[in-house]
């Protein structure tokens, strides 16, 4: 298997990813081929221990940076490293495309003209995934970017696109499938999210529907799928990441402020430890790019090598159980869909 890594993209690239992309290379026996300038990447690469690691490199003049527009980056760069990194994709040169780099430049190279690979037929946006941790063991969330703005058939298709990648990469048999909600009551919530529900509940769909879950409550355990537009997704992930890890902090600086408290911490060391790695995100690597017709990931813009390396395992993994096949082989049965002509 080949997996193409955008290795400009993330905030310490191309050195981080480079490093990652090494470690995913040797720790899986899949080869890495690094996409990014030709000279910059060798001389990284010179520098790491490649025993047992298959890597190449894909030459890629221009890089699409953080504050640029992404379509407009995306077209103005043809050579762009995410855009030959779908290329590469698209010609059936690799198997996956992962990349820490702009989410919405990753979305736009993967549907524009110069590294289109476009969407799963029926398809009305593609969405962006997350794995989150629960006290139950692990939340799958979509949208958390992609669509800021969404309308009701969409978040119908998430939902399916959610529980074929629940049920086929994750291994979870029915999975139960949450709204994202500001109550969990029935009629709660927003236009968008009553519509969606009415969607879901108006005809068999094959979803195993709990309902509507609230922000609080993501963390119980409470669904294996939870649907939401991406701009109440994104904020949602994203005010969990900082309180996570304001946390941690916390805590931190509360027990070296307490002679005795030290004391007690090293004794409590593993825990702390086994705390940190489930509330790590470098540990979940990235989230699939939904809907799209190819295996695609997007890794945190902060990935450092773990969380690189993690991420070419969830494309690894999704390509392994066909994940593209089984969204498409989902959607064109549930016939109860509205109609899934593109807007």
């Amino acid at each position: 298997m080949r997996i193409a890594l955008d290795a400009m993209g993330s905030d310490g690239a191309p050195t981080i990813d480079v490093q990652g992309g090494v470690q995913a290379a040797r720790d899986t026996g899949h080869e890495v081929v690094l996409v990014g300038d030709q000279t910059r990447l060798a001389e990284i690469l010179a520098r790491e221990n490649l025993q047992g690691a298959t890597v190449s490199i894909e030459h890629a003049s221009q890089v699409v940076e953080m504050g640029e527009h992404p379509a407009q980056a995306v077209r103005a760069k043809k050579d762009a490293s995410i855009v030959v990194a779908m290329g590469l994709l698209r010609d059936g040169k690799v198997d996956a495309v992962v990349s820490a780099g702009n989410s919405g430049g990753v979305l736009a190279a993967s549907l524009a003209s110069a590294g289109r690979i476009g969407r799963i037929p029926g398809v009305h946006r593609p969405a962006i995934s997350t794995i989150l941790p629960t006290l139950q063991g692990h939340l799958f969330m979509l949208d958390i970017g992609a669509n800021t703005d969404c309308k009701p058939e969409w978040l119908v298709q998430f939902a399916h696109m959610g529980a074929a990648y629940a049920e086929h990469v994750l291994g979870i048999s029915q999975p139960r499938i949450a709204l994202l909600s500001n109550g969990e009551e029935k009629g709660k919530g927003s236009t968008l999210v009553q519509e969606t529900a009415a969607l879901l509940e108006s005809a068999p769909c094959g979803l195993n529907l709990v309902g509507n879950v609230e922000g609080k409550d993501l963390f119980r355990g409470l669904a294996d799928v939870v649907v939401s537009d991406g701009f109440s997704g994104n904020i949602a992930i994203k005010t969990a990441e900082g309180t996570a890890s304001m946390l941690l902090r916390v805590l931190r600086d509360e027990i070296k402020a307490r002679p005795l408290a030290m004391a007690g911490a090293l004794l409590a060391k593993p825990a702390f430890g086994a705390v940190r790695k489930r509330l790590d995100f470098r540990e979940y690597g990235g989230g699939a790019l939904l809907g799209v017709d190819g295996v695609v990931v997007i890794a945190h813009g902060r990935s450092d090598a773990l969380a690189i390396r993690n991420a070419i395992r969830v494309a690894i993994s999704a390509c392994e159980r066909n994940i593209v096949q089984s969204i498409r082989d989902r959607l064109q049965k549930v016939t109860a869909l509205p109609d899934s002509s593109p807007a």
